[in-house]
């Protein structure tokens, strides 16, 4: 009681106070040196440990609590994983980040595998593709109305100066550019390589990165300049050397007029509608418009077959007269009907005659003035000089990627890369899906219970 008595009174006292009285009294007291109580029970010291004691072990028992709970979500999504992915390594969007920039710089790196004559080949298709409807349209069915040699060459060599002046460079560093971005697409985005193991999921990293690169790559600023130079030096050129390339000349020609013959053929096939053999087959009929267009056809092939030397145009006396013919005939075309068909008529009549000619031209390598054209087979050395500069521009914009663009182009994408590995909202909407979202699931829930393991273990070393 006294003791009591005195702990009531010297609520205010200091810690050290309380505790010298708490062991002068102890001490001094009877109670305790008979046994029948021990200090350990009765100090403040001994009462704050125990009060210590038991919220540790609170705590202990919550942690572990979580700690159990954690568990159990792991196994559950590493249950999960296994039936989901089987023999699949897990990786996080890190792992994974890192592992999409090894394989796209590995692709990059096989821009520099292909052969020359792969990127020349690849260029010159692609280059042709652009430019055979001004040579073949623009120039060379323009030029070839000509009824004389001095005629055809002038029209050609002022259409070809104006061309290379300006256009023709832009386009061809064009062509050359889209070639370089669409073999870089075709390598990052074909499926070797990536296997079962990644299927589609860097595909949206990819395109991002040619997106980007698209629009922050550009080719060098002074290549236009030097491939105009190429391009005039090699369309000036008007002197067939030897009789291989002559030949090499038509070949090239018959090839371009063959195509432009199939087309014009097919495009009057569509003006005319379905022949014999289609109507009986396939239970088809013309057309009243059709009807039409077949009859003005006939008429004006025997126009043309009275005129073998016939131009382009038709005059207004020749147009009123075809009508009158096909009105003779139970057939009323109007002058407008009669005009298109001509004008189908006329270019697929004269693709065959060029490609007749163009035939004949292969003698005459040694003695022009014995072509049965009138433009003495210059129209051969027309498309010599477009192949020659066909083949020139190829070589130099194959040189200009090999040499310059394409490592350009690898350095561009390496710095985007690493921009990348630095902006982690950007990985994240790049990288996604179930995958890559199951693997950051286990990542932080192992994270968070080897915390809870190593703040457990800790807690039993010290309270041993």
């Amino acid at each position: 009681k006294q003791w009591y008595q005195r702990r009531v009174r010297a609520q205010e006292d200091s810690i050290e106070t309380i505790r010298g009285y708490e062991e002068d009294f102890f001490s001094r007291s009877k109670l305790f040196r008979s046994g029948a109580m021990r200090a350990s029970q009765m100090s403040t010291n001994n009462l704050s440990l125990a009060v210590s004691d038991c919220f540790w072990k609170m705590v202990r028992d919550s942690v572990e609590q979580q700690s159990d709970v954690f568990k159990a979500t792991r196994y559950n999504l590493e249950a999960e994983w296994r039936n989901t992915f089987p023999g699949i390594r897990e990786m996080d969007r890190n792992d994974l980040f890192e592992k999409a920039k090894d394989e796209i710089l590995d692709r990059i790196a096989a821009l520099h595998k292909l052969t020359p004559l792969e990127w020349e080949t690849l260029i010159q298709e692609a280059l042709w593709n652009e430019i055979q409807h001004k040579v073949v349209d623009a120039i060379y069915l323009e030029a070839a109305e000509c009824n004389s040699v001095s005629h055809f060459n002038t029209q050609v060599d002022i259409a070809l100066k104006d061309w290379t002046d300006d256009t023709l460079p832009r386009i061809s560093v064009n062509v050359g550019w889209q070639t370089l971005f669409s073999q870089l697409s075709d390598i990052l985005m074909s499926k070797g390589g990536e296997g079962r193991e990644f299927g589609d999921l860097f595909h949206p990293l990819k395109e991002n990165i040619l997106d980007t690169v698209k629009e922050q790559h550009s080719w060098q600023h002074n290549a236009t300049s030097r491939l105009s130079v190429i391009q005039k030096n090699a369309l000036e050129d008007t002197a067939v050397t030897n009789k291989m390339q002559w030949d090499n000349s038509i070949l090239f020609m018959e090839r371009i007029l063959k195509e432009r013959i199939d087309l014009a053929a097919e495009d009057l096939g569509r003006c005319i509608g379905p022949g014999w053999k289609e109507r009986w087959t396939g239970w088809r009929s013309r057309s009243p418009l059709e009807v039409q267009c077949v009859a003005a056809k006939n008429e004006l092939q025997r126009l043309l077959l009275a005129d073998e030397q016939h131009g382009k145009h038709l005059e207004n006396d020749e147009l009123t007269t075809v009508r009158r013919n096909l009105q003779t005939q139970g057939v009323d075309v109007p002058y407008d009907i009669i005009c298109k068909v001509w004008e189908k008529l006329y270019k697929l009549t004269f693709l065959n005659r060029a490609m007749t000619s163009a035939q004949q031209c292969r003698k005459a390598f040694y003695h022009r003035n014995i072509a049965c054209n009138a433009v003495e087979c210059n129209d051969v050395v027309l498309f010599w000089r477009a192949n020659k500069m066909l083949e020139i521009t190829s070589n130099a914009l194959r040189l200009q990627i090999m040499n310059t663009e394409a490592q350009r182009l690898e350095k561009e994408v390496k710095q985007y890369l690493e921009d990348l590995s630095h902006d982690g909202e950007k990985k994240k909407a790049l990288i996604k899906g179930k995958r890559v979202d199951l693997a950051e699931e286990l990542r932080k829930v192992r994270g968070i219970q080897d915390k809870l393991d190593t703040f457990i273990e800790e807690l039993k070393k010290d309270h041993q």
